[in-house]
């Protein structure tokens, strides 16, 4: 076995993210692949919507416009480049970034993976009966993108061709790392523990900042938050890799921040699907082997399914979303009747009119904790009032922005700070998921203008999980203590689509047993029980001494979809570890955890 190593930094973490990481990584990365990750379902259909306007438009011209400046470097260093930049027109982000590279007298070969994008199948889809693979609701009539998750073969074909730069359009977020240590250390289709450790490996990074102690639970131990150090994965042909980042900047690589990024918008963690390979995480080690560097093994893979997930967004109906200010005795108490009264006022101007009521409708009053429910605790004079409202008719919901500012007037004192003016009517944009068989979605990729042969495996493979070893549950004796979870525990949540996820990494394996004890699927339901509407699952990873919680129908539709304060479920683990865990009194003494009550006999 060779003891060659491959690094991959990635510089985007969404599109929007800093152009300024292009540079960190390389000038000072020492790199030997720079990956982008741009893309999101509702990027995809505001990019569906800018090329129906101009057949020039969308990509992300974010894309070319920072990295020509670097093309010189990245050149004179053999790096190569993927991204998924191309969004809804990978052709023309390539043409758009080999004119800005002729101009700037560098002489590149790049590459385009195609296939993903299904939109002008919708009438063929529609007529065959597809449904959506959680609600089972109806393919909807007015779709405005549609695209497969691809997988990393297409990637790697092109890198063999000889691209130095390849674009993608809609693939899965690690492929972009996945793709180019297939196409380096010659993996194939059917190393499975390799491409499940190669996808791990581009599951960390995908998110930028965020895999190097960026939205980490210990933030007060995280430096440099102006100058995050970008994540690089060192990769090993056996499909080991150290998670590092980019030296002399800041952030923090430890387990703990590994293992939130691991976490993040993850299901079951012994059947991750992605195109490539069904992944098995459960058994991952996180170990520190130096300063920001952490040791990561132990994925394995189980096979492959026969097909792609495929996300259509649409749209179904229209919103608007208003905030105000009060400063006020009684704050939070006047919020909720302005709340009242708007809502009230807009009803019953709608039964005049024969507009229907309101479809959805949030109120949440910001400062008094309403995203804590039941599990509130603040007293305050200052609040923030958001009400957030969903209807089918766009001229309902123009009333109700008219009303906001009138009860400046009418209704409590202390209400300000109308500083977004009256709220902006929007179209909702639902996602809708299906399952693509991949022999029916063919994929091509050009080098240059030129076809490439690439043959993705379609036939599925499903091998037999090993077994799971006993997961461990333990109360504590009469002599317990309770301490915050925050204590024993890092977390991170993320969102798919309405579905939240918790990930809980003990921070050290003792203490596990008792966060499992306390942590049941109901415990946690009845803590969230003021957003879940669905059940709530939990998974076990043994290996890094951690839990995965998944919350249905908590996101009150999820994304853009979603009126509520936080649609994608990003301050839920926050919220989680507030809660109070029984201990052992000798244990809480010995680690110096502050003990916040006894348990009751």
């Amino acid at each position: 076995m060779s003891d060659r190593k491959l690094r991959i930094g990635c510089a985007s973490g969404f599109w929007g993210d800093t152009p300024e990481a292009i540079g960190q990584l390389v000038s000072k990365g020492e790199i030997d692949y720079l990956v982008f990750d741009y893309l999101a379902e509702v990027t995809m259909s505001l990019m569906a919507r800018a090329r129906a306007k101009s057949p020039d438009a969308g990509y992300a011209p974010d894309f070319v416009k920072a990295l020509v400046p670097w093309l010189p470097d990245i050149k004179a260093k053999g790096m190569k480049v993927v991204a998924n930049a191309g969004g809804v027109n990978p052709r023309g982000c390539r043409d758009a970034l080999a004119k800005a590279a002729a101009e700037a007298g560098i002489d590149l070969s790049i590459g385009v993976v195609l296939g993903d994008d299904l939109l002008d199948r919708a009438d063929e889809i529609r007529a065959g009966g597809q449904t959506e693979m959680f609600s089972g609701v109806a393919f909807p009539d007015d779709i405005w993108s549609m695209n497969a998750y691809l997988g990393a073969r297409p990637i790697a074909a092109a890198l063999d061709a000889g691209a130095d730069i390849v674009i993608t359009g809609r693939c899965a977020d690690s492929a972009v790392a996945l793709g180019p240590l297939m196409h380096e250390f010659g993996w194939g289709d059917d190393d499975w523990d390799k491409l499940s450790q190669g996808s791990l490996a581009g599951h960390l990074i995908e998110c930028g900042p965020q895999g190097t102690g960026g939205n980490f639970t210990d933030w007060q131990d995280v430096s440099g938050w102006d100058d995050m150090g970008m994540p690089i994965v060192e990769v090993s042909e056996d499909g080991s890799f150290v998670m590092t980042k980019t030296p002399d900047t800041g952030g923090l690589v430890v387990p703990g921040s590994v293992g939130e990024q691991m976490l993040y918008e993850i299901g079951d963690p012994r059947a991750y699907l992605l195109p490539d390979v069904i992944c098995d995480w459960s058994q991952v080690t996180l170990d520190q082997v130096g300063t920001d560097r952490v040791l990561v093994k132990g994925g394995k893979g189980l096979g492959r399914t026969g097909s792609y997930k495929v996300s259509a967004t649409h749209a179904d109906g229209w919103r608007a979303v208003s905030t105000l200010t009060l400063a006020a005795i009684d704050a939070p108490a006047k919020a909720e009747r302005v709340a009242e009264a708007i809502l009230t006022r807009c009803r019953r101007i709608f039964r005049d009119r024969n507009l229907g009521d309101f479809r959805q409708v949030s109120v949440e009053v910001l400062g008094a904790e309403a995203a804590y429910g039941a599990n509130a605790r603040a007293q305050t004079r200052e609040v923030v009032l958001k009400i957030g409202a969903i209807h089918d008719d766009r001229a309902a919901l123009n009333i109700f922005a008219g009303e906001i500012a009138p009860m400046a007037i009418s209704t409590a004192q202390g209400l300000t700070g109308f500083f977004a003016g009256r709220p902006k009517v929007q179209p909702v944009v639902r996602l809708f998921s299906f399952l693509q068989d991949k022999a029916d979605t063919p994929v091509a990729v050009e080098v240059d203008g030129r076809d490439v042969p690439v043959t993705v495996a379609a036939n599925p493979v499903y091998l037999d999980p090993p077994a799971a070893p006993p997961a461990e549950s333990r109360k504590p004796g009469p002599d317990a203590v309770k301490v915050r979870l925050v204590d024993l525990a890092w977390g991170r949540s993320g969102d798919k689509g309405d579905i939240a996820n918790i990930g809980i990494l003990a921070r050290k394996p003792d203490y596990l047993p008792f966060i499992r004890s306390a942590l049941s699927e109901a415990v946690v339901n009845d803590y969230f029980a003021h957003v879940c509407e669905g059940k709530v699952e939990r998974f076990d990873l043994p290996g890094s001494h951690s839990l995965n919680f998944l919350l249905h129908e908590s996101l009150g539709g999820g994304g853009i979809a979603s009126v509520r304060i936080d649609p994608q479920g990003k301050g839920f683990a926050q919220m989680l570890l507030d809660i109070e865990i029984p201990v052992p009194a000798d244990l809480a003494a010995r680690d110096g955890l502050n003990a916040v009550g006894e348990v009751a006999a």
